[in-house]
C-alpha cells in the first residue's frame, strides 16, 4: 500500500539518510545566484526535527546560489551517515545544516582525513541558542538566509582552534571543571519550579598547569577554574585560585594540565575524568565562510 505524501511536512516525504544529486533544476529556491560555486549540504536530522522551516529555507537559499548543490538528509547515526557523506563529497565544499554537535562531527571526520584546511566550511545553525553557541562564537549569523547568504558569497576566513594529545579539535572555549548537570526540568516538562535551585560552586581542584614549560599553578595551591581558548595564533590560559587572588593570564603555544582525575567542557560536550592533558595551539586550523565586516562595525 502506497502512502499520501505528506504536505504538510515536505521532509517526510523524501527517503531517509538519502544523499541525491540535486543540480540546478531539481533545487527549489527561486532565483539562482552566480558565483555560489559547488557544494555539498549536509542536514542534520535533529535540525529537520526542531526546526524544518529554517532548513528548508537554508536548503533553498543555498539550491539557488550554488552552481552545483548535492544534498545529503543525514541518517540518525549522525557520525556514520556524515563520514560517508564525506568520504563521497569529491572536490564540493561541504555546508553544514544544523547545530553544535553536527558542525564539530564535520570538523572532527575532516580532520581525521587531512582535509580539514583543504576547502572552506559553511555553517548554517539550526536550533535553539544553546545548541549553536559555538556556531555563534566563531561569527556565524543566527539568521538561516545571512547564515546561507554569507556561505555562497562571504570571505572565508581562518579560525584558530585548540588540539589535544589525542588529535581532537577544540573550537570554543575549553572549562576546568566540566559544569555540574543541571537540575531544572526541561523545557517540556510539565513540572516547572517555583525557584530554580542555587547550584554550588565546583569545589577547588589540586591541578598543575604550564604554559611553554612555565608552572602558572600547582597541587600545592588549589584553583577554582581553568578556561582555555584559541585567540591570534595562541592558547590564551586564565587560571581563577581557590582564594581570593587574582586570576593568573598567560598566552602560550602548548599548555598541560594535570592532577587527580579532572574533568572538563570542550565546545558542545565534557570529557573526562583524566589524568593529565596537554593542548597545542593550532593557527588557522580551519577556514570558515562567515559574513564580510562593514566599516564600523566589529
Amino acid at each position: 500500500m502506497q502512502t499520501a505524501p505528506d504536505r504538510r511536512n515536505p521532509w517526510r516525504n523524501r527517503d531517509r539518510g538519502s544523499c541525491t544529486e540535486s543540480l540546478r533544476d531539481r533545487c527549489p529556491g527561486g532565483e539562482q545566484l552566480p558565483g555560489g560555486g559547488e557544494v555539498l549540504i549536509v542536514i542534520d536530522p535533529v535540525a529537520r526535527r526542531v526546526d524544518g522551516e529554517s532548513v528548508r529555507i537554508a536548503r533553498d537559499v543555498l539550491c539557488a546560489g550554488a552552481d552545483d548543490a548535492r544534498v545529503c538528509l543525514l541518517e540518525p547515526d549522525r557520525p556514520g551517515s556524515m563520514a560517508r557523506a564525506l568520504a563521497r563529497r569529491g572536490h564540493r565544499r561541504v555546508v553544514v545544516v544544523g547545530d553544535d554537535r553536527a558542525l564539530l562531527w564535520a570538523v572532527r571526520l575532516l580532520h581525521g582525513r587531512g582535509e580539514l584546511d583543504e576547502r572552506p566550511l559553511g555553517v548554517v545553525p539550526v536550533g535553539p541558542a544553546p545548541t549553536v553557541a559555538v556556531a555563534r562564537s566563531l561569527g556565524v549569523p543566527p539568521d538561516p538566509v545571512h547564515a546561507s547568504r554569507a556561505v555562497l558569497h562571504g570571505p572565508t576566513r581562518p579560525v584558530d582552534a585548540l588540539e589535544d594529545d589525542a588529535g581532537e579539535l577544540v573550537l570554543g572555549v575549553l572549562g576546568i571543571p566540566a559544569p555540574p548537570p543541571s537540575t531544572v526540568p526541561p523545557p517540556r516538562s510539565w513540572w516547572r519550579p517555583a525557584r530554580r535551585p542555587e547550584v554550588p560552586p565546583p569545589p577547588a581542584q589540586r591541578l598543575r598547569v604550564e604554559a611553554d614549560g612555565k608552572v602558572l599553578a600547582d597541587v600545592d595551591r588549589p584553583v577554582r577554574q581553568v578556561s582555555l581558548s584559541a585567540e591570534d595564533g595562541l592558547a590564551a590560559v586564565v587560571v581563577r585560585p581557590g582564594s581570593g587572588d587574582p586570576a593568573v593570564v598567560a598566552r602560550a603555544k602548548r599548555v598541560t594540565v594535570s592532577g587527580p582525575g579532572f574533568s572538563y567542557r570542550a565546545d558542545a560536550g565534557d570529557r573526562g575524568p583524566e589524568r593529565t592533558r596537554t593542548w597545542l595551539a593550532r593557527p588557522g586550523a580551519m577556514r570558515l565562510s562567515l559574513p564580510a565586516v562593514r566599516a564600523g562595525r566589529v
